[in-house]
């Protein structure tokens, strides 16, 4: 009698379980999944209820093989692939691909890699749920159905190769319609007051007008008014308040908060998530519940009172605000809460930390603050002054995680401080008040944290489906995640100081961006032509509603293909219908003006290589030939100017002479550049071609010809072909067939001769056959 088989997902989950089997047990990994539709049309007999069709993944040929040779030996099968429903429907395609029958195999489910889990589920087999397969397979149905009858529509109607996806359309309108609200924001001002005072202690106490007002003259009005007032504590107030931890981390939070903190991507959280989670050390990462087992909850109230003391610890339940949660599962936390470091690795171990101390403080007692407000009265007028300040009068749940603000609910103010010792009726000597103008500021662009967070409210998608939500919708160019400077804008300030008040205008810089999410050209263009002819494909509350329904698939109340049914009826006339339109009439250009200088039409537009600008029409009625410019990475087809269009077509120019041959500047596909001669040099991203000098521009090519000399080590005067050049990873041999590393042990490659690079290719030649 052959071992039990337990066969997992990854190689690396695979050796972790096997520590805690017996020999009795061999366990073995499929590599994720190792089936999938077919390409092509006809992946799914829609005639036939939906009927999809299955084959082996690419690559995936040896993988079935070999899976199947331990399966014939084995006594037993167990599937272990994760406790989700594509966790489920691998297990099932394992079960089919295999060729296993119901008495060989069953299904074993945990949530996390520990000794305990794991013999747990093995007391407890069952077989595959097939409501959970079907409710995968009916989102893989579904989204394969509207990929391929979209993704033809947009190359005819909008531009070749595009693709559009069910879940992925509405996030893609979430970022369009966020830009577009932060292009429509008409900023309005306003003057805050702040008052600074040195006490006889030495000590400085700030304080803020109660009030904004609208206008330079109101501010500066209330100024003078200040100029001869004295200025006393009027109240002081205090009151107790306190703070509660959050809940520990579900799949969404817990990107947000590694976004925040960390500073990950969405992608590498998971991906850091999930190797914590195969090596036994994190519960199961893809999770909607804020539930933890009466286990979790002992060794946190052990742990939280060994380490601080009873009076620190506190047991908290928490209610999951998505009505779709499935609290069966667990929060993501430990699984051992006395470990505390759990990766030699610098970015997991500090994941790992992030999420201990999450779960550690989600059970803790709150933070107890005093609130101190004073209550500041000026002699010479009813508007007062506040002072506030807080102390920390019990640590509580900060002693292991300290909360901030949400980005989006920063303020400018700084952080509450505790106030110096204060009496009612105190004089307060004035070293000097400002009045400084202030702007409202636009809505927040997304973060990818940020997103997942709107998605998560709105019940679009699933734990399972954020992370390639937001990588898909990069892949496909619709959105960039990108850096970007600010602008300078002028600000007044208004200062009263030694009863004299002066006004000055001064620079800030606004709208600086680093790592946001904007939608490109043709993320708006696609989005445009979805909301008009597929509204429910974008529409926020049908992709809930949908999600709900393939929930009902999973618990066993509505069958998968009557879900497709209702869904593809109505779908497939719209495809129809929306096939029978101009592609005129789709809405993809924009008339900016006419060119002060020739009249000529100016026209921003979709073209075949992307966004670009036209310089006259044939409606212009002209004999000139019409102009074509791309527009600067930093530029969008709905928000280009006139002016920044026309200055498009000051490419390309010269800029002076280098040895006899024009310095022509100009933008290229691939950004603006300088030509000198036959050859081409990109400028640095600093530059900026309308602005760039012939000083500059020299500077460019004697650099990058620097650059080029100290690549060449040598060269053969006998053979020109064969060249030793300095590469990123070390010298090379440069030959016309191919280029061949330089062995570390040749410790200066300009003594090679041309036998010895001869010999080295000839060599680098043998290795390959």
């Amino acid at each position: 009698m052959g071992k039990n088989l337990v066969i997992v997902e990854s190689p690396v989950k695979a050796k972790t379980i096997e520590r805690y089997l017996g020999n009795n047990y061999q366990v073995a990994s499929s590599n994720g999944h190792i089936r999938d539709l077919i390409k092509g049309n006809h992946a799914i007999k829609i005639e036939e209820g939906f009927l999809p069709i299955y084959e082996i993944s690419p690559g995936k040929e040896g993988v079935v093989r070999y899976l199947k040779k331990l399966s014939k030996d084995s006594a037993f099968i167990y599937l272990a692939s994760d406790d989700d429903r594509e966790g489920e429907s691998i297990s099932w395609h394992l079960k089919e691909a295999l060729e296993l029958t119901d008495t060989q195999v069953q299904r074993i489910v945990f949530r996390e890699i520990t000794q305990v889990a794991i013999t747990n589920a093995l007391k407890q087999p069952r077989a595959i749920d097939l409501d959970l397969v079907n409710s995968q397979q009916a989102r893989r149905v579904l989204d394969r159905l509207v990929g391929f009858d979209l993704s033809p529509l947009l190359w005819k109607k909008i531009k070749p190769g595009l693709s559009a996806g069910r879940v992925q359309s509405a996030a893609v309108r979430m970022v369009v319609e966020r830009e577009r609200a932060i292009n429509a924001f008409v900023a309005t001002a306003n003057f805050a007051i702040s008052a600074f005072f040195i006490l006889l202690t030495g000590q400085l106490l700030k304080a803020e007008g109660s009030e904004k007002f609208k206008t330079e003259e109101a501010a500066w009005a209330f100024l003078n008014k200040c100029q001869q007032a004295l200025f006393s504590i009027k109240s002081l107030n205090k009151k107790a308040s306190k703070r509660s931890p959050s809940p520990p981390f579900i799949t969404a939070s817990l990107q947000q908060e590694a976004s925040r903190k960390l500073g990950y991507t969405v992608n590498r959280t998971m991906q850091l998530a999930q190797k914590l989670y195969e090596t036994g050390k994190i519960s199961y990462m893809r999770t909607d519940s804020v539930n933890l087992s009466e286990h979790a909850l002992q060794q946190i109230s052990h742990e939280v009172t060994e380490s601080y003391g009873a009076v620190y610890a506190h047991t908290r339940t928490y209610t999951t605000q998505s009505s779709t949660a499935q609290e069966a599962h667990e929060a993501i936390r430990p699984t051992d809460f006395s470990v505390k470091v759990a990766s030699n690795h610098r970015d997991e171990q500090r994941l790992y930390t992030l999420i201990w101390r999450r779960a550690m403080a989600s059970q803790m007692a709150d933070a107890q603050i005093e609130k101190t407000i004073a209550t500041i009265q000026i002699s010479t007028t009813d508007q007062c002054l506040i002072a506030t300040g807080e102390v920390l009068q019990f640590e509580g749940f900060l002693k292991v995680y300290a909360t901030d603000k949400e980005e989006e609910n920063e303020t400018e103010e700084e952080n509450k401080k505790m106030l110096p010792p204060l009496s009612i009726n105190q004089p307060l000597p004035l070293e000097k008040m400002v009045a400084r103008e202030r702007f409202s500021q636009p809505p927040a662009r997304y973060t990818e944290a940020t997103l997942v967070r709107d998605l998560e409210e709105k019940e679009i998608g699933r734990p399972s489906t954020y992370a390639p939500i937001i990588s898909t919708i990069q892949k496909r160019g619709y959105i960039t995640l990108a850096s970007r400077e600010g602008i300078p804008r002028n600000y007044k300030l208004l200062t009263l100081q030694n009863n004299h008040i002066k006004s000055e205008t001064l620079t800030e810089i606004v709208r600086a961006e680093k790592q946001k999410l904007f939608p490109t050209d043709i993320a708006a263009v696609v989005n445009d032509f979805l909301v008009k002819h597929f509204s429910d494909i974008t529409d926020y509350n049908f992709t809930a509603e949908i999600e709900k329904e393939l929930d009902k698939i999973a618990q066993g109340t509505k069958r998968w293909n009557q879900m497709l049914a209702e869904f593809y009826g109505t779908f497939s006339l719209k495809v129809q219908a929306t096939a029978n339109i101009d592609r005129s009439t789709v809405n993809y250009s924009r008339d900016l003006g006419k060119d002060p200088n020739t009249n000529a039409s100016v026209i921003v537009r979709l073209g075949k290589y992307g966004p670009l600008v036209q310089l006259g029409s044939e409606a212009d009625g002209k004999e000139e030939k019409i102009r074509f410019a791309g527009l600067r990475p930093n530029q969008r087809m709905e928000s280009i100017t006139l002016e920044e269009a026309l200055g498009l077509f000051k490419f390309p120019k010269t800029v002076g002479l280098l040895e006899d041959l024009p310095l022509w500047v100009n933008i290229g596909r691939f950004g603006p550049y300088i030509k000198h001669g036959e050859l081409f040099y990109a400028l640095d991203k600093n530059d900026d071609p309308l602005l760039l000098e012939e000083e500059r521009a020299i500077e460019i090519i004697q650099a990058k010809r620097q650059k080029e000399k100290e690549k060449l080590l040598k060269v053969f005067p006998e053979n020109p072909e064969i060249q030793i050049l300095n590469g990123r990873w070390g010298a090379y041999i440069k030959s016309k067939e191919k280029n061949v590393r330089i062995p570390k042990t040749i410790e200066d490659p300009k003594l090679l001769s041309l036998e010895d690079c001869l010999t080295l290719i000839e060599a680098s030649k043998a290795k390959k056959i």
